[in-house]
């Protein structure tokens, strides 16, 4: 099957072959900022503060966005002092020209902290494709939504995309969150007003720092739950609240995981590794105990990446020879030839990755 490429409009067409694709975005842009030959690009139209340290930001899209399925990410590109950063956020479709963007600031977090604290309406945000396979499952079976801090964004967009699809009266959800204050809870109006107007929709959050505290994820958890075996349980949070609910929840009927950071790895390992580069005909040593891409880069070796939190499989390179750890579940894996994300494995041996 030969592809067919999307022709341009004459317009288009004749401002890329007489100034150039970004020249003639620059023009274009000059008379309206959403307008692209190949961009795509949203604005900010409303910003709000949805939790303590949490901002949500509505955004109208240009022609050229195309809109992912409900839990699934997009990477966003902004400037910053004149340097473009890229990170990833999950979005929640709100109309055909307007989706929702939430981000929780995070402790020297760049990108988050310059959406919470200076980005403004009007402000231009640049998008990548989307990506992940946390998505609603086609089969509809009790769904099990477990979320940590920031986590909540998919979930969020999950549990819309149900309402939207008038699914949530006829679907069990279990939605699971845990938060430091009660401050930091997330849309909770929403998720109570639909506590309310859907029987099978349960809605539990949980406080890890008010007084009296609660607990954190643990097996204590696992009473309140009903029908495990049955359910589809979907987890996002920072790696070692995923790992730990990877654990708990190994019966579910279907179990899928993101994990938005990783935890510092506490490691015995000392000493180096050594990590041949087939395409590039190089050998370097890397430390032990951590990220496979944070020790390249440590020795000026750029590998291509995106989310940097196992998702999006930008880094994902063909290992060939050698044994490496998960740094997200714990897993290991000595297998040869195995697909090789090296954002979130660390080296357990030397290896040969083809990069």
């Amino acid at each position: 099957m030969h592809a067919i490429e999307k022709q341009k409009s004459p317009v288009n067409a004749i401002f890329d072959m007489v100034l150039g694709t970004h020249t003639t975005n620059f023009w274009l842009q000059k008379i309206n900022p959403l307008w692209s030959v190949q961009q795509a690009l949203g604005k900010i139209v409303e910003k709000e503060q949805s939790a303590a340290d949490t901002i949500s930001l509505t955004i109208k899209i240009n022609r050229l966005f195309k809109m992912g399925l409900a839990g699934q990410h997009h990477p966003i590109t902004v400037e910053i002092n004149g340097r473009r950063y890229e990170r990833t956020y999950s979005l929640t479709q709100l109309d055909t020209q307007h989706v929702l963007l939430t981000a929780k600031k995070v402790e020297k977090g760049i990108v988050s902290n310059w959406l919470f604290e200076h980005a403004q309406v009007g402000e231009v945000i640049e998008f990548g494709r989307p990506y992940g396979d946390m998505l609603l499952p086609q089969v509809a079976s009790p769904l099990i939504l477990v979320a940590a801090g920031s986590g909540i964004t998919p979930m969020y967009s999950l549990i819309q995309a149900l309402a939207a699809n008038q699914q949530l009266d006829r679907q069990p959800v279990h939605l699971m969150y845990w938060v430091k204050k009660n401050a930091d809870v997330a849309f909770k109006q929403q998720f109570e007003q639909f506590a309310q107007q859907y029987p099978d929709f349960k809605f539990d959050v949980f406080y890890t720092q008010e007084v009296p505290a609660d607990a954190r994820l643990n097996n204590e958890y696992l009473h309140i739950i009903k029908n495990l075996e049955q359910s589809t349980v979907y987890v996002c949070g920072p790696s070692g609240f995923v790992a730990t609910a990877g654990q708990l929840f190994e019966q579910a009927k279907v179990l899928k995981s993101e994990a938005f950071s990783l935890s510092p790895v506490i490691s015995d390992d000392t000493g180096f590794i050594n990590v041949t580069l087939t395409k590039s005909n190089k050998v370097v040593a890397i430390p032990k105990g951590q990220a496979i891409l944070v020790g390249l880069e440590q020795q000026n070796i750029k590998p291509e990446h995106g989310c940097r939190m196992g998702i999006c499989n930008k880094c994902a390179c063909n290992k060939a020879q050698g044994a490496t750890k998960n740094l997200v579940n714990g897993q290991e894996n000595f297998e040869p030839n195995n697909l090789l994300r090296i954002c979130v494995n660390t080296a357990k041996t030397d290896l040969v990755i083809d990069l």
